[in-house]
């Protein structure tokens, strides 16, 4: 998991949402420790309790003093409608403006992808 792909709290962070997302992590179930985290990915704990930190920060996970953290209620569907406007900024509105250039209209674009997802 951990790569050389940005700062190593923001790809824990990456971490425990994607598995809220998948639902192996279900809302008001505890998020493993920034000592699990760390153990697990040989990384400082705090560089972990930073990853942790943040998604307290953004609603995502609450702590329960003394117990530990804990996946928000309504988390799941907050990051669902972040992650598909990121989907349409970094993928839908590229894809768009090139076909323009290109002249594909949008429907011709679609039965682009209907033809790609057959052939899948």
């Amino acid at each position: 998991m951990i790569e050389d792909g940005g700062p190593i709290f923001r790809q824990v962070a990456a971490e425990i949402e994607n598995s809220i997302v998948d639902g192996s992590l279900p809302e008001e179930s505890q998020a493993p420790s920034s000592n699990e985290l760390a153990a697990f990915h040989r990384i400082n704990p705090a560089t972990a309790a930073k990853g942790l930190n943040q998604l307290v920060a953004d609603g995502v996970l609450y702590k329960r003093r003394g117990v530990g953290m804990f996946v928000a209620t309504g988390a799941r569907e907050q990051l669902l409608k972040r992650r598909r406007s990121d989907f349409a900024d970094q993928y839908v509105r590229p894809l768009m403006t090139e076909a323009r250039k290109l002249g594909i209209a949008t429907r011709e674009l679609a039965a682009m992808i209907d033809r790609w997802e057959e052939q899948r």
